[in-house]
């Protein structure tokens, strides 16, 4: 048995049509990952109420030792979710947040979900809110772990079959460059890139700079910017399943965006095709996330 050296505290919680069926979403995230949770991470799970109520309803993670009640959303369970997010107390801060959101549901858009994500960006901790995010995160930091891979999840890792998304805000564009020129080689083996305008246009230089001007020439698909319809139209590709499962979008949560309702439409449109989408939303993630990454495809390839 592998045992991660530091116990992840994790805040869990999910939209209420993702919790009380047996094939749930969350049913599915906590059945499937279940080896993952109980042997390699044993990580703290702080559970807000009601998705705590579906777990023992549904017998998930029966008998788990290491699980902290927090109260109902409408008691506060998600603004606690907040506090912990920022907590300077490392005994009680958390590492990650997962909440499995319906797009759907009006709870989505409250200001506690709201700002949930928005310090998870803030202070460089994963904020999944799809089943693919979830089931791919709790898969690679088992990785991490040394534990072996879950083969089930193989055919997400062949990288020629697969797609990703590149975006970045204004002042993080720097750091994607930044990012993606360490990361090359991986990135290299996606078989579809594509990203918004600029950031687009930038990660082109960088391949001509990497691959040779005409090699590197249309090495990721740029659509148009942001502000102008971007975000949407690689929405249109996550909802269609087509291409495009990973999104890496290093937001700069610190600036006014007048194109807020974009940014908003891609991550709904993840949400929409949860267990096929996942985004990561901030740089320090994002390094982790490209990391453990190429670990996972070396393991699928031997």
């Amino acid at each position: 048995m592998s045992v991660s050296p530091h116990q992840f505290r994790i805040g869990l919680a999910t939209s209420r049509t993702h919790q009380d069926a047996p094939n749930s979403v969350l049913a599915r995230l906590l059945n499937g990952s279940r080896v993952a949770i109980e042997q390699h991470l044993q990580p703290q799970l702080i559970v807000v109420g009601r998705t705590l109520d579906a777990m023992d309803h549904l017998g998930l993670l029966k008998n788990y030792p290491h699980i902290e009640r927090f109260p109902y959303g409408r008691h506060g369970g998600l603004m606690k979710l907040v506090s912990r997010v920022v907590d300077t107390d490392p005994t009680r801060r958390l590492d990650a947040v997962m909440y499995l959101m319906d797009p759907v549901d009006p709870s989505s858009i409250f200001p506690e979900a709201v700002a949930l994500k928005r310090q998870c960006v803030i202070h460089g901790k994963p904020f999944l809110s799809t089943l693919a995010g979830a089931q791919e995160w709790l898969e690679l930091e088992s990785i991490a772990t040394g534990a072996a891979p879950n083969p089930e999840l193989d055919a997400t890792f062949d990288l020629q079959h697969e797609g990703i998304a590149m975006i970045a805000h204004d002042a993080m564009k720097g750091r994607m460059l930044e990012i993606a020129e360490r990361h090359f080689d991986l990135l290299d083996q996606f078989g579809f890139r594509c990203a918004t305008g600029t950031t687009g246009s930038l990660l082109n230089k960088l391949a001509q700079k990497i691959k040779g001007e005409e090699a590197g020439r249309n090495w990721i698909k740029p659509y148009l910017s942001g502000p102008m319809g971007g975000d949407a139209q690689i929405a249109e590709l996550i909802l269609d399943r087509d291409q495009c499962r990973r999104v890496l979008f290093l937001e700069d949560p610190h600036v006014a965006r007048q194109h807020e309702a974009d940014i908003q439409l891609l991550e709904r449109a993840a949400r929409t095709v949860t267990d096929y989408a996942l985004c990561i939303s901030n740089e320090n993630c994002g390094e982790r996330w490209l990391d453990l990454l190429q670990k996972r495809v070396a393991l699928r390839a031997v």
